[in-house]
């Protein structure tokens, strides 16, 4: 009886020496699309009280990991296994099994409801209702709605139509649902692309609110494409590659960008900087090795145009542009010159793209290009387009792609009508232009007949200035062109504009990314208020300066 006691004793010992089991732990998950292996084996483990960064370019697996996570994709059958704190999750994870678990997911597209309110995209799937009517406490609900947004230290009305909000107040709605799903102490939040859309300050907070999420015994897997913030605010780094895990668990302070990009690309990283001779910048014709992007190189058949062919090259002029923020702003853009337009947000910058490309209306202001001014309170978008006018919009989901369509589809859609036959459209200069874009730009995967739904971010993308470049535009207008896209895409995608612009193009990029600007841009135009602050030319193009002009500091205060 003794002895049999003394084995408890010792059992119980050894139950309390054992170390926790992992917050979340994926074992061996593999996910085929057809022939295609998204997933290959990847194991994954995310500590209690941690904040855990995964990187890897686009198409690597990470978003196919996160819909597994969420149960919006099965496993493939035969071994792999994800278990919250010890206990195993049913297969494909319903969300009964998420709610059970402590998982809170913000994806990449935020998963919201534009029609709805503020209120109802956050209460939705929590909704309680009343005793004996069932009615549903709507004044209740508004007033959850309202604390957690309180709790992330946004200021957005819960009675908003999601619609109506910006892109960064959308992405605070996104990150406020899921985080009024965690449970006190424990769970575990998928930040998945999250901060992408946040100017610093929210972006800030996020990140507080992170370590106060792990510091209470939480997790949080941050999925990001700024490596400099997965670096500063992880507790552990995770890299994939090519479906696979390449770097599992790393501590943050022991690796650096440089190790990062090498295990994401296996190749070594190009500079960030304008790859083309000034030549090519006053609007030079393409020409293979003469100083112009590599991607220049890459000579399309004969009945895919390469952009540039053709352009009238002229100088684009705004004059008195009025909106719903900017007031009077007159510009000018070259052919060959890429222009810089930037802000703080409610400056008017990210209105700007839109005003010019036809999308709003503007309330007065003229855009002259090809010798003909088009008077923007009323020009039709078909006018624009036929003048050579292109816009590449932030939310490309939304307002740029069909992605139900095929790559191919996508690429070529502009053109349908005036290169189609009454009979039939014709698939030869169809097939060209996609073969064009896929090899130039390095879409992946390089099929034309894929749906682009399908794609990751950064090929989505790909795509979509593809298909503007094949319009030969004589202005292109782009709105955070390189916003959640990895380190790989997005060389390849600030290559197109350099290429763009190579061909005789004038291009505008909106953008608050001082060092995609300071690496891009001929000169700067710092927008404040609604108007023209600054203009940033010639050696003022630092990155740090461009920060400090945007926050009306001095130069070098942000040094």
């Amino acid at each position: 009886m003794v002895r049999r006691v003394e084995r408890s004793v010792d059992s119980k010992e050894m139950i309390a020496a054992r170390p926790a089991p992992p917050r979340l732990d994926v074992r061996a998950v593999s996910k085929s699309f057809g022939a295609s292996r998204a997933l290959i084996d990847v194991s994954l483990s995310v500590a209690a009280g941690e904040v855990h960064a995964l990187v890897g370019e686009n198409g690597c697996g990470k978003s196919t990991l996160v819909k597994i996570l969420a149960g919006f994709h099965a496993p493939d059958p035969g071994g792999g296994a994800v278990l919250v704190d010890g206990e195993p999750l049913q297969l494909p994870i319903t969300p009964r099994g998420m709610r059970r678990g402590g998982l809170a997911v913000v994806h990449q597209d935020l998963g919201l409801l534009d029609a709805f309110s503020v209120a109802e995209n956050i209460r939705l799937g929590d909704l309680s209702a009343r005793r004996i009517t069932r009615a549903v406490a709507w004044r209740r609900e508004r007033e959850r709605a309202a604390a957690a947004l309180a709790a992330l230290g946004a200021r957005i009305d819960p009675a908003a139509r999601v619609g109506s909000l910006s892109v960064f107040e959308r992405t605070e709605v996104a990150i406020a649902r899921a985080l009024q799903r965690l449970p006190p102490g424990r769970g575990l939040v998928v930040l998945d692309e999250a901060t992408r859309a946040l100017p610093a300050g929210p972006r800030a907070h996020l990140h507080r609110l992170s370590a106060q999420i792990a510091a209470a015994g939480g997790s949080v897997l941050l999925i990001s494409h700024q490596l400099d913030e997965a670096l500063r605010h992880a507790d552990r780094v995770s890299v994939m590659r090519d479906g696979r895990v390449r770097l599992a668990g790393v501590a943050a302070s022991e690796l650096t960008e440089a190790e990062l990009v090498k295990a994401m690309l296996s190749r070594e990283p190009k500079a960030r900087s304008r790859a083309r001779s000034r030549g090519a910048a006053a609007g030079a014709d393409l020409q293979p090795g003469a100083g112009v992007p590599a991607a220049a190189a890459a000579v399309p058949p004969a009945d895919a145009v390469p952009p540039g062919a053709g352009i009238v090259k002229s100088v684009a002029r705004v004059h008195s542009l009025h909106g719903a923020t900017l007031r009077g702003i007159s510009l000018s853009v070259a052919a060959g010159e890429i222009l810089g337009v930037t802000g703080l947000l409610g400056s008017g910058a990210e209105e700007l793209p839109y005003l010019l490309g036809g999308a709003r209306r503007a309330r007065g202001g003229t855009l002259t290009i090809g010798g003909r001014e088009h008077e923007l309170t009323r020009a039709p978008l078909r006018a624009l387009l036929a003048a050579g006018v292109a816009l590449v919009p932030e939310r490309r989901e939304r307002d740029g792609l069909a992605l139900e369509r095929t790559v191919q589809e996508n690429v070529t859609l502009p053109r349908v009508s005036a290169r189609g036959r009454r009979s039939r459209i014709g698939r030869d200069w169809q097939r060209a232009e996609a073969d064009w874009v896929i090899e130039t730009l390095g879409v992946r995967p390089a099929e034309p007949r894929a749906t682009v739904g399908a794609l990751s971010g950064g090929n989505r993308q790909k795509v979509l200035i593809g298909k503007w470049l094949c319009a030969r535009p004589r202005l292109l207008i782009a709105h955070e062109v390189t916003q959640g896209v990895d380190v790989g895409a997005r060389m390849e995608i600030e290559q197109a504009l350099a290429l763009a612009a190579a061909g005789g193009c004038a291009v505008i990029l909106a953008s608050m990314d001082a060092g995609e600007l300071a690496g891009l841009c001929d000169r700067i135009l710092v927008i404040d208020q609604g108007r023209i602050a600054r203009e940033l030319g010639g050696g003022q193009r630092d990155a740090r300066e461009i920060a400090a002009a945007v926050h009306g500091e001095p130069a070098g205060s942000l040094a």
